[in-house]
């Protein structure tokens, strides 16, 4: 509000309420004012009191959450790595045994080869 709005205002409450009754109004209007904000001050800071006790427990149980979900990740994880690694151990031992099979073959195929093209070789039949 500008200064002559306010200066209408105070003719007209002048007009209205007359000298006397004027400081009493303003006194009451001023102590209505100061209880609403005291009220005001009184409820924030209740709501931010109460909005706090409910974000640290939303954060506890969040702290709580992630480290049980990091936990099981973690179990998860190292049982994977123990499973993989004995695959692989089973694997490689699988494979082992077949490329020995596979030689100890191919070593009798060539014996038996070069015992067949033996031209000094004779088998004796009954």
């Amino acid at each position: 509000m500008s200064g002559p709005e306010i200066l209408v205002i105070i003719v007209v409450a002048l007009l209205l309420f007359g000298a006397d009754k004027l400081p009493d109004i303003a006194k009451s209007l001023g102590k209505g004012m100061r209880d609403f904000r005291k009220a005001t001050d009184e409820i924030r800071t209740e709501l931010e009191t109460s909005t706090r006790d409910i974000r640290n427990d939303i954060n506890d149980v969040k702290d709580t959450i992630t480290k049980d979900v990091t936990d099981i990740s973690d179990s998860v994880t190292g049982d994977l790595n123990e499973m993989s690694d004995n695959i692989s151990r089973d694997v490689n031992e699988v494979a082992g045994d077949i490329q020995k099979d596979v030689s100890d073959a191919a070593d009798s195929l060539k014996k038996d080869e070069k015992d067949n093209t033996d031209p000094y070789h004779y088998e004796y039949t009954d």
